[in-house]
């Protein structure tokens, strides 16, 4: 159960972190700016993984976690329960939001500014590098260390600096599953739950590919 309250507490702190500053941005009319966003998303995902790496393994993210179940570095069994935990922390996170800033529109919605399929192609690669250094960062399942936490949180940081204003930069169902159902903005939600989930499968795909061993042979 620890693990599961770890992936709940842990994607809600990120959704709400994250999420809450693209909300006050846009009530604010862009007092925390683009880079404060991208800051703020690599930074509290930096701190989650600190806080519950060597507990859940801190996924906080549907399609991390299938992609490690794939790498049998996750057992499947496990899939649903965290996929679970991940979307109710991220939900109450907006709906927290919600209650305060009720003049929000979006609540830190993906919302694509360029074609669809361009804006799947890159999603699909945010996704892929993400989890390309995450599967490389981590021992098995758990992302833990003084590197995983850099790591991830600085690519996170990076990929929403750069894709931000053309399409969120979710790379994570759960992150934009919750804002969606709760400003009602689901338009083009199916590209950002597969997306990443394609993603990260392929980033497990060339992790296989290119590493002869610690990289899909230890099963959790």
């Amino acid at each position: 159960m620890k693990k599961y309250i770890s992936e709940f507490i842990g994607t809600f702190a990120m959704v709400f972190c994250g999420t809450g500053a693209m909300t006050i941005n846009e009530v604010t009319g862009g007092d925390v700016t683009h880079v404060g966003i991208a800051i703020t998303w690599g930074f509290i995902v930096m701190a989650m993984i600190y806080a519950f790496g060597d507990i859940s393994g801190a996924h906080f993210n549907p399609a991390v976690t299938i992609s490690f179940a794939y790498a049998k570095k996750f057992a499947w069994k496990e899939v649903p329960k965290y996929i679970i935990a991940q979307i109710l922390g991220a939900i109450l996170a907006s709906v927290i939001l919600w209650i305060l800033f009720p003049t929000s529109e979006y609540f830190g919605a993906t919302l694509p500014t360029i074609d669809v399929w361009r804006a799947f192609i890159l999603e699909l690669l945010l996704a892929f590098f993400l989890m390309l250094t995450i599967i490389n960062v981590s021992t098995g399942s758990k992302e833990v260390g003084v590197v995983a936490g850099i790591a991830i949180g600085g690519v996170v940081l990076l990929e929403a600096m750069f894709a931000g204003p053309i399409t969120k930069a979710s790379m994570n169902p759960a992150r934009s599953i919750a804002p969606a159902l709760i400003s009602g903005h689901t338009e083009h939600l199916w590209m950002y739950i597969l997306a990443p989930i394609l993603g990260a499968l392929l980033a497990v795909v060339s992790c296989k590919l290119v590493k002869d061993e610690n990289c899909c042979d230890a099963e959790c």
